[in-house]
């Protein structure tokens, strides 16, 4: 037998093992027509129900299949072979999605805290898998916020995917587009991988909230309105679960135009998120954080023209053991590390506060990178963040600020409060009936423009720098560090370099 029949063999057997061919449900068989103007999703439906009864994958193959909500359920493997578009209908007089369910917590905004009004979701399932080659397209349809009824009285979707309490779940080599607020919505969500999907959308990309045991790897996610790759650990599902054993690695995120990642044209003329900052598109642990986050890791990852590295608690979570290594950014729009423990205490009453403790960053370059913030590190009076360690760190900075440009903004930004700076009513209640405010919201611009370039660190113990070199394009008036409040900063082999 030659070598040819020989490799030829075995892509069958591969493909056989890959794709499930001989439990195969083929859409048509059950009425759909994928010419995009037929509605498609009740005969989806259809084959989902027969395969979740028989252990079958249902295949989506080449067409446009516009769809309302599609009900995924445990067992069943839904693949969209390559030029298959599931996409999002408009709403009619008579037709549209599911309902949102009732509210289950009131610590989150809507869109954390419901997921039947999504393009395709599942609740309390097991052993389910998206897979293929083709795309999942909302554009024009999900909505990038609350959805409301339309003119027809019909509800809308504000979701691609959505899951809530489900147990081994793939979602493998699938393309997302223009998904509204989220393109997955993954809560409670165990045993979970995603893995070679490519997300370019106009809000949120992967929002991973009170999930354990998740390996997120070579994926390209570009969201520049909004977060690309976010974990959480909301009050959504009722209780405080933590995010926890989690690993993100060989991915890249970006904020360029939303659509141009998928198109290949990367262009860049969003300037700013709706925030009034730089796009987002980073990956970030928090905002929405009551139940803590444990052993995350982050490695081999690239940023690109987006925000940086974001790990913030404020909601009562407890953050320890963090790894992130071998990261590379580069056109850098606001802090490029940026730790955060805050008071927002979105949090049933008597909740603890947050803290921060064993983090560890290694291995990382940063090109371009905005100077208003520095790389910032900042706890809260009485609650320090503890035990950060950065090594191999580079970062290059914009640079050209002037300390008149740090006095200038005292007294004028509603949102500066570096160190002890803040407003007035910070007291706890006050955070809670504030709610998703700004006001509290952990992002580098609330802070205001740094007294430092380099690292501006405040409410800290036990911060160890070694191996950092740091330097500007252009002069900086500030000195390179601020301090505040600190305690045992250690700098060893530093290399600091303020061009003028």
């Amino acid at each position: 037998m030659n070598v040819e029949r020989i490799v030829s063999i075995i892509s069958i057997i591969i493909g056989v093992w890959m794709w499930g061919d001989a439990n195969a449900l083929d859409i048509r068989d059950f009425g759909a027509i994928g010419d995009g103007n037929h509605i498609d999703s009740p005969a989806i439906n259809a084959a989902i129900e027969q395969a979740a009864s028989q252990g079958e994958t249902v295949v989506v193959p080449a067409g446009v299949w516009l769809c309302y909500s599609v009900h995924l359920k445990s067992g069943v493997t839904l693949r969209l072979e390559k030029g298959a578009v599931l996409k999002a209908a408009v709403v009619t007089e008579d037709e549209g999605y599911d309902e949102a369910e009732p509210n289950r917590s009131h610590y989150q905004d809507f869109g954390h805290s419901h997921w039947h009004n999504s393009l395709l979701w599942g609740e309390r399932l097991h052993d389910v898998t998206i897979e293929g080659e083709g795309l999942i397209d909302g554009t024009g349809v999900l909505s990038r916020g609350e959805p409301r009824r339309g003119y027809t009285g019909k509800p809308q979707a504000n979701k691609a995917l959505a899951l809530r309490d489900c147990q081994r779940v793939t979602i493998r080599g699938v393309s997302f587009l223009n998904c509204g607020h989220f393109a997955l919505l993954l809560t409670g969500v165990d045993d979970l991988l995603i893995e070679n999907v490519l997300t370019d959308t106009n809000r949120d990309g992967f929002d991973i909230d009170c999930c354990e045991r998740v390996v997120i790897r070579n994926c390209r996610v570009n969201t520049p309105n909004d977060d690309a790759i976010v974990l959480k650990c909301s009050y959504a599902l009722g209780w405080p679960k933590p995010t926890t054993d989690v690993l993100i690695e060989n991915c890249e995120v970006s904020g360029y135009d939303a659509g141009s990642m998928l198109s290949g044209e990367k262009t860049q003329n969003t300037l700013k998120a709706p925030d009034g900052d730089g796009p987002t598109g980073r990956i970030k642990l928090g905002t929405e954080s009551n139940g803590g986050f444990r052993r995350i890791t982050i490695r081999n990852c690239t940023f690109t023209h987006c925000r940086g590295l974001a790990l913030e608690t404020v909601d009562g979570a407890k953050m320890e053991d963090v790894d992130v290594s071998n990261l590379m950014m580069t056109d850098i729009c606001n802090s490029p590390i940026y730790i955060r423990l805050g008071d927002r205490m979105r949090a049933p009453e008597g909740f603890p506060p947050s803290s921060v403790e064993n983090i560890r960053l290694r291995n990382i370059k940063v090109v371009d990178a905005d100077s208003r913030y520095a790389c910032l590190i900042a706890g809260e009076e009485g609650h320090p963040v503890k035990n950060v360690r950065i090594e191999n760190l580079e970062v290059e900075f914009r640079g050209g600020l002037t300390l008149e440009d740090v006095s200038e903004q005292r007294g004028s930004n509603p949102f500066f409060f570096k160190g002890e700076q803040k407003s007035a009513n910070s007291d706890q209640s006050q955070n809670r009936k504030r709610g998703s405010s700004m006001f509290r919201y952990p992002e580098p611009s609330a802070h205001g423009i740094q007294p430092a370039w380099g690292f501006s660190i405040s409410h800290a113990e036990n911060i160890r720098l070694k191996n950092v070199r740091l330097s500007t394009k252009q002069y900086d008036e500030r000195p390179c560090f601020y301090l505040e409040n600190t305690k045992r900063v250690k700098r060893n082999k530093l290399q600091i370099t303020n061009h003028k």
